[in-house]
């Protein structure tokens, strides 16, 4: 999300834990997100879920409201551009580890329901707080992350490294049927909201794209973590920024699980303008399309 700011010429967007409450501030833009962050309620006191970023947006719509008043307050959050990325925890950390048994209560097409049917809830509920620009991400190859590739490599833990790429094709089955899932919803709400437009991007395309042709790119590595130590840099975290290597812009991985801020920077170009070389990642229309398009011409 901080590409897109960045091109649309607005400043570091503050945690909504660090913003002062005031009016000035909040106009800029609120960042609701956490280092881990769930769908469904969390496993950890440390992570955070979709429904208390949710009451966060309420608090400070609410904050608006009493600052500009009912009418610009309106208009303001109309226009505004309501960023969603949501799901790769509820995978990485309740799902494949299986936590509380919940890998045998449900199937992966449950699964991935019922978080689906969340995100979809809580984007009704921003419509009705008067949200009419979304956008909303899918989740990105979780069977090609370094920490996955590692805990998965063994044989007898059953997983399948052959997807033309040295992915866990099993986790990447599993993300594909959310992203689907997620994408059909989103188009028949758009079909349903009228006056709304909800952008879908699929950073499990570019990402596949990129880790499948590394050198077309500019990439090295597109198996180990930059910053790590040991297998695929991955039996320890990047503990410090200081453990990272010297050549951060040959990897496609940073950490266990997220892009490096060159492969950031091409997914962002792609997610804003349709940018060429990852093809059109977002749908129907770009980022940046959404950004300029006027409420009143989706209706």
């Amino acid at each position: 999300m901080a590409n897109a700011a960045k091109k649309m010429g607005l400043p570091y967007t503050v945690p909504f834990y660090s913003q002062n409450g005031s009016i000035e501030g909040l106009q800029k833009g609120v960042n609701y997100g956490a280092a881990q962050a769930t769908i469904l309620s969390p496993s950890s006191l440390s992570h955070q879920s979709l429904n208390q970023q949710l009451r966060q947006v309420f608090e400070t719509l609410q904050l608006l409201e009493l600052g500009l008043g009912q009418e610009s307050s309106y208009h303001f959050v109309r226009s505004s551009l309501f960023y969603l990325s949501f799901g790769k925890d509820d995978y990485r950390n309740l799902f494949l580890r299986n936590f509380s048994g919940v890998m045998a209560k449900y199937g992966s097409q449950e699964f991935a329901k019922i978080l689906v049917d969340q995100m979809v809830h809580a984007m009704r509920n921003l419509y009705d707080m008067n949200v009419r620009k979304f956008v909303c991400m899918g989740i990105l190859p979780l069977g090609c992350t370094p920490s996955l590739l590692l805990e998965w490599h063994n044989p007898t833990a059953g997983g399948n490294i052959d997807d033309g790429a040295g992915c866990v094709e099993e986790i990447n089955k599993l993300v594909l049927q959310y992203n689907a899932m997620l994408e059909q919803h989103i188009f028949r709400l758009n079909e349903e909201l009228s006056d709304a437009q909800i952008v879908f991007c699929d950073l499990y395309q570019g990402i596949k794209k990129i880790i499948t042709h590394p050198q077309i790119f500019g990439f090295k590595d597109a198996k180990s973590a930059c910053c790590g130590l040991g297998f695929y840099g991955a039996e320890i975290g990047c503990l410090s920024s200081d453990m990272a290597c010297d050549t951060v812009s040959f990897h496609v991985w940073w950490d266990l699980y997220n892009p490096t801020p060159e492969v950031n920077s091409l997914l962002a170009d792609s997610a804003w303008s349709g940018e060429a070389v990852l093809s059109n990642i977002c749908r129907p229309i770009t980022i940046e399309d959404l950004v300029y398009t006027s409420v009143s011409h989706f209706t």
